[in-house]
């Protein structure tokens, strides 16, 4: 594996967990429904951990799935020499993540509407599998949740698929489903230390500048030489793609 393919990784990883306020905001009203939905006599213990934990697999196998779909329209733009296009989406996309998370500039949100179209057809399957029982449903469920419209999921999609390779892509929205199960499965005590933590200004602020940074140096440019120079970042060379 790569340096390069580990620091993008670890940045989908970050921006997962980072974007933790926007899950609590997005999904935290979701999830207590679907706790909810859930019969009391499994609201506690294993039984429940063993439903959460079904949604979020499926949720981030959604997340996975769409990676690698539209990392294989990024192949076919890498194979029409339209490189430089996409690393320059990439780098864009990097940089309005980083504002994002710093509170800097909501506009990331505006593309929920994008799938708001989809969402309609998919939320009324969505709705005949309640009340979840069985961790099967659970996790048919969560598959269908993944495609719940989200400005913070899109952005992170567009930017992974913008590296012109469907299992690159499909690594990177898993990264990205990972970083947030954090935040979406911490209860009680330990979901207030969480949430306090990942609100704290200056994490916040330091993740989103070392994001922008990352994104900075993906954009094609002349600059790209003296930041590998004084930063020691991996060389865009050792990026391979079919």
């Amino acid at each position: 594996m790569s340096e390069l393919l580990v620091a993008q990784l670890l940045t989908a990883l970050a921006l997962g967990l980072l974007g933790g306020g926007h899950c609590i905001g997005m999904c935290g009203g979701l999830m207590g429904a679907l706790t909810m939905a859930i019969p009391p006599e499994q609201r506690r213990g294993w039984p429940l951990w063993r439903l959460l934990l079904a949604y979020n697999a499926g949720r981030i196998a959604s997340y996975t799935l769409a990676g690698a779909l539209i990392g294989s329209l990024g192949w076919a733009l890498h194979g029409a020499g339209l490189d430089v296009l996409l690393r320059g989406i990439a780098g864009l996309m990097m940089i309005a993540m980083g504002l994002y998370l710093a509170n800097w500039w909501s506009g990331l949100t505006r593309i929920e509407g994008v799938g708001r179209g989809l969402w309609r057809h998919i939320e009324p399957h969505a709705r005949r599998l309640l009340p979840v029982q069985r961790p099967r449903q659970a996790l048919l469920l969560g598959a269908l949740w993944g495609w719940l419209p989200c400005g913070l999921v899109y952005s992170t999609l567009i930017w992974s698929s913008s590296h012109g390779d469907a299992v690159t892509s499909a690594l990177l929205m898993l990264a990205f489903g990972l970083g947030t199960l954090p935040t979406l499965l911490a209860t009680g005590a330990a979901a207030e230390r969480l949430t306090t933590l990942l609100r704290r200004r200056s994490l916040r602020v330091s993740a989103a500048l070392l994001v922008i940074l990352f994104g900075i140096w993906t954009l094609p440019g002349p600059h790209q030489k003296w930041l590998m120079q004084h930063l020691s970042l991996p060389s865009q060379s050792h990026q391979s793609h079919p």
